[in-house]
């Protein structure tokens, strides 16, 4: 073996050490970015979650509003009954 197939050994295993070294990085920084979307996915899922469970108290007027849309569909019906009877 001449020195100068020695040199171009020695530059050939530096590089696929350098690309070895890149590419853990890289995979490394996958892992991490994986890691990092997970936990932001179940941090939102429990904040969805605490946040759906509080329910503002339902006020008078709503509760209103809701029992005359409720009589106002019970008379609608009643008159599509008496309709198809007659």
């Amino acid at each position: 073996m001449q020195p100068s197939d020695q040199s171009s050994e020695y530059a050939r295993s530096e590089s696929g050490s350098d690309e070895g070294r890149l590419a853990r990085t890289l995979v490394w920084v996958g892992v991490g970015i994986g890691v990092a979307g997970l936990g932001a996915a179940i941090a939102f899922t429990i904040v969805r979650t605490i946040v759906g469970s509080r329910r503002p108290p339902d006020d008078p007027t709503s509760l209103r509003i809701q029992q005359l849309i409720d009589e106002a569909n019970s008379l609608l019906k009643t008159l599509d009954e008496q309709r198809s009877s007659a």
